[in-house]
């Protein structure tokens, strides 16, 4: 089974807003394009892809335009997780990779490949292979990524929607007649692409013995809530497509993976059933029997762990995809180019745009693309945004991409080795993405610094101005900058005439450059800005010693990127009152979890 069970472990998320899509009487717009175009430029790996979009290469934190500090804590948090997280290691080895831009500014391994021989569920511990056996994480580690795979089948079905010869609003039985059975005749392409079409997460296809009796399986399966009308994360959303990929193309989709992906990109290292030879490359995953796995197969190394993928062939639409951390880096650098790098062209960039666009507005905290999760925060962290686009897999792997600031981040672990059972949540994901965010920075509209709240869960952070006597025609203006996790983290402006003992809302209004003002009447704002600064205004209460104070707080469970506010100024009529730009104002200011910060 795929990452269902992360996606429990990580609780709730909350849902920001989404695109509509381009389609004219349910049939989306696309030109033609054939398989791997080529596009005008220099070749993949120069630095620099066709019309000026990015290849990859290495390069240091300053020149991906991000932090170096955040980056190293990136990896001393991935570190930890190596041990009890709380009880068991989260994962037994990583290889942790971040970038922005074309640079790739870390490519970390750590921890091991493969280090356990079996697992003991007598005394629920682990049986290590001797030191010289066991192997160390590398650059170049092979990892199963499990459902990260149903990005590439949601790609190679987004690439048959752009030659027509699939219709994005298309029933499923329209190409698979035997489909159409047990309630599923109304079920569309794009409810498998969304997991919306009500099926069932899985079911176990590997207790059929034949091809044709799995078949059965599927065309006899019936939907456990009306098409349309529920998301339900299914891994036979994925192998349902498969099959109408198949159909319609009359090739095997690891055929269709290999010419239409991954040789144009040029990812050697990505397949599906990878040969003997790369067993020593690859990172070992779990010790499968009866009862935690469905199969009893002993340690699966050089594998696909999912069950119903394995008794397939190691061929299926919702996992069985092997791939190291940089050829995933490839593949998000080349949908954050909008479907080209180098010289090969893969998707359209309209394509890309709707695989980022949030189709399942009706579901609040699932928003969904054409295969893509969006705006996930228990994965994704502070890099989520209505915009980031990802997946995890239920190996331990993940791939994030925030198209808003260019960057990318790769987290692929083994952490169902040696059980699946020792891993929980997604704490290792949401540090990484956590740290990545925070390495973006965010530059101070006036000076050199401006005031930050930072990131931390479960506090209350302060940023209280001193005492003014606020006269008719009081304001307040400033510069602001949020991103928070929607609804659970919010700012509030409050000001207080008795000198703090009690506090009301300051309503206010902010503008972003070239966009109508957005009033906030209760004072208080929450989730994403567009991750740029906008202006502030706020009429204040005529008062003797009126005190403004911005209050930031956060739940226990995610963080955004957190609060900033600069170029702080009060007037009362005509004359300025405070100004943070004035040494013995700024001076004046109490922080309680803000700091001044210059990034």
């Amino acid at each position: 089974m795929a990452s269902t069970a992360d996606r429990r472990g990580g609780g709730p998320t909350r849902r920001q807003l989404g695109k509509g899509l381009t389609a004219l009487g349910g049939a989306l717009i696309l030109a033609p394009l054939p398989a791997a175009s080529a596009a005008p430029g220099t070749a993949a790996g120069s630095g620099t892809g066709g019309r000026g979009r990015p290849t990859l290469r290495r390069g240091s934190a300053e020149r991906a335009g991000l932090l170096a500090a955040p980056l190293r804590q990136l990896v001393a948090d991935a570190e930890t997780f190596l041990g009890p997280s709380p009880t068991y290691p989260w994962y037994a080895g990583a290889v942790l990779l971040a970038g922005r831009g074309g640079t790739v500014a870390l490519h970390q391994p750590i921890g091991k490949a493969v280090r356990y021989s079996a697992y003991d569920e007598k005394t629920d511990t682990a049986v290590e292979f001797p030191p010289e056996q066991q192997i160390a994480m590398a650059e170049d580690t092979v990892f199963d990524l499990a459902s990260v795979s149903k990005l590439f089948t949601s790609m190679l079905a987004v690439q048959q929607i752009e030659r027509g010869a699939l219709e994005l609003e298309g029933r499923v039985a329209s190409y698979l007649p035997d489909f159409g059975g047990a309630g599923k005749q109304d079920i569309t392409i794009r409810q498998l692409l969304t997991h919306t079409s009500g099926l069932r997460a899985w079911i176990p296809l590997y207790s059929a013995p034949t091809y044709d009796e799995k078949l059965q399986l599927i065309w006899r399966e019936a939907p456990v809530a009306a098409p349309g009308t529920k998301y339900l994360y299914s891994d036979l959303n994925l192998i349902s497509l498969q099959l109408v990929l198949e159909e319609i193309t009359g090739r095997r989709l690891d055929e269709l993976l290999r010419t239409g992906i991954t040789a144009p990109l040029g990812m050697h290292r990505t397949r599906f059933n990878p040969p003997a030879s790369w067993r020593p490359r690859i990172a070992a995953t779990e010790d499968a029997r009866k009862p935690w796995s469905g199969l009893d197969r002993g340690l699966v190394w050089g594998e696909v762990h999912d069950e119903n993928a394995y008794s397939l062939g190691g061929v299926a639409g919702h996992a069985g995809v092997f791939s190291t951390a940089w050829d995933l880096a490839v593949l998000g650098r080349t949908l954050l180019n909008g479907g080209v790098y180098g010289r090969a062209r893969v998707l359209r960039p309209e394509s890309v745009d709707l695989m980022f666009t949030d189709f399942n507005t009706a579901f609040p905290g699932d928003e969904h693309g054409l295969g893509f999760e969006l705006n996930q925060h228990w994965y994704m962290g502070a890099m989520a945004t209505p915009r980031t686009a990802g997946h995890t897999g239920f190996t331990g792997t993940s791939l994030v991409l925030d198209p808003t600031t260019d960057s990318f981040l790769v987290v692929l672990g083994n952490s169902v080795h040696p059980v699946r059972g020792w891993r929980s949540g997604s704490a290792p994901r949401v540090a990484a993405a956590n740290n990545l965010a925070r390495a973006v920075p965010v530059r101070p509209v006036r000076g050199r610094t401006a005031w930050y709240s930072g990131m931390a869960a479960a506090t209350t952070a302060t940023l209280t101005l001193p005492a003014v006597d606020v006269g008719a025609g009081g304001r307040l203006r400033c510069a602001l900058w949020w991103d928070t996790e929607p609804g659970a983290d919010a700012l509030f402006l409050e000001s207080s005439a008795d000198g703090g003992t009690t506090w009301e809302p300051v309503p206010f209004t902010t503008v972003r450059h070239g966009e109508a003002p957005a009033t906030h009447p209760a004072g208080s704002v929450t989730g994403w800005s567009g991750r740029t600064w906008h202006r502030l205004d706020a009429d204040l209460p005529q008062a003797a010693r009126l005190v403004l104070r911005w209050r930031y707080t956060t739940d226990r469970l995610y963080v955004g990127r957190g609060v900033y506010v600069d170029a702080l100024r009060v007037r009362d009529g005509d004359g300025v009152v405070f100004d943070d730009a004035r040494p013995r104002d700024s001076a004046r200011v109490e922080a309680t979890g803000w700091v001044p910060s210059s990034d």
